[in-house]
């Protein structure tokens, strides 16, 4: 009889390394610490208004190939260097993927792409990239989606966002509160700001939550709030909301909400209608708010490979195509470097306006 009442659905359990064995295996070295500290004081600054350049959080849609993502650091490493007095490059190392139905859920759940989800392998991957990423000096973002999953890999993590799937789940914006790094809310899916908006308020209070600590144990999590929260405009429900309009509309509800009006970009998703080639334009576009006088946006945001396009996985994984995303399409490198350049131009020109 008893045997009907727990796990009915569930088939096997398999134990993995806590955080503490994950960290001890890779650990944060001080080369990586300060890359890591000085990302989140430098996003911190933006949005303090206490520093003028733009942050820009710019990547592959999902990191799936280890070489490629190394490759593609090498790249962004350097062009953030030419660009460093108007921008900050934030690398966007994304390692889960919230799925509508069912798909691949990202490196960490299944880093072999075969359904097996051998999820140690995934975290020792994620964590050795993010180690390599912050070592070069190149700040790292990704996405909070698991909950359990920043105890692993948050101390190398210098910007997070929570997406647009879980923007209203009380336990995403628990768990912001508690993030060390500014946190990116992505407004709904349907377009609709408020749910990011509670979003916002929520995770700047302290909450009290169930979690584990660095020894996997269970606890109650005290937090104290983060205050460094902030809009991300996706668009959705079938409209952009990149324009000024969008814009001047978005910073008139944050006003009211008693809240800052920071707004970063996302040039993808609903704001590009998902066709990669429009990426460039909402990019410009916001760039020319700027200059004509903007304050409020202060990051934006790009989905980019080292090739254009996306690809589906196929059975002989010999086959995929380097470079190329497997989950949305991805504008490609040469297209990256000549949208960043062209907007380093641009902000230069503002900037020796205001000198």
């Amino acid at each position: 009889m008893r045997e009907q009442i727990n796990d009915l659905n569930v088939v096997s359990q398999d134990l993995i390394p806590t955080p503490e064995q994950i960290k001890s295996k890779l650990p944060l070295n001080d080369q990586a610490a300060q890359t890591v500290l000085a990302g989140r004081e430098t996003v911190r600054n933006i949005l303090d208004k206490k520093d003028p350049r733009l942050f820009t959080v710019v990547g592959p849609c999902s990191i799936h190939d280890i070489s490629a993502a190394h490759e593609y650091a090498e790249k962004l490493r350097s062009l953030a260097d030419q660009v460093k007095d108007t921008m900050v490059l934030i690398m966007r190392v994304y390692f889960e993927k919230p799925r509508t139905t069912v798909g691949w859920k990202g490196l960490i759940n299944d880093p072999h792409m075969d359904d097996s989800c051998e999820v140690e392998t995934g975290l020792n991957m994620a964590r050795e990239l993010l180690l390599h990423v912050a070592e070069m000096g190149l700040a790292a973002g990704t996405e909070a989606l698991d909950p359990i999953m920043p105890q692993y890999l948050s101390d190398l993590v210098a910007w997070f966002a929570i997406g647009a799937r879980t923007v209203e789940s009380q336990t995403h914006r628990e768990l912001a509160s508690g993030l060390s790094a500014p946190v990116g809310f992505k407004n709904g899916t349907d377009g609709s700001l408020d749910v990011a908006i509670n979003a916002l308020k929520s995770a700047s209070q302290p909450h009290h939550f169930l979690g584990i600590n660095q020894q996997a144990q269970s606890t109650v999590v005290h937090t104290r709030g983060n205050r460094y929260g902030h809009m991300v405009l996706r668009g959705g429900g079938g409209q952009h909301n990149y324009d000024s309009v969008s814009i001047a509309l978005s910073e008139q509800q944050l006003t009211k909400a008693g809240l800052p009006t920071n707004l970063v970009i996302d040039c993808s998703h609903g704001n590009s209608n998902k066709d990669p080639a429009l990426q460039k334009l909402v990019f410009a576009n916001c760039i020319n708010q700027i200059m004509e006088g903007n304050k409020s946006i202060i990051g934006l945001m790009l989905e980019s490979n080292l090739n254009w396009g996306n690809q589906v996985i196929p059975e002989d994984l010999s086959t995929l195509e380097y470079g190329v995303s497997i989950t949305d399409a991805c504008i490609d490198w040469s297209t990256t470097e000549e949208t960043i350049l062209s907007a380093h131009e641009n902000l230069q020109q503002v900037r020796r306006k205001v000198s």
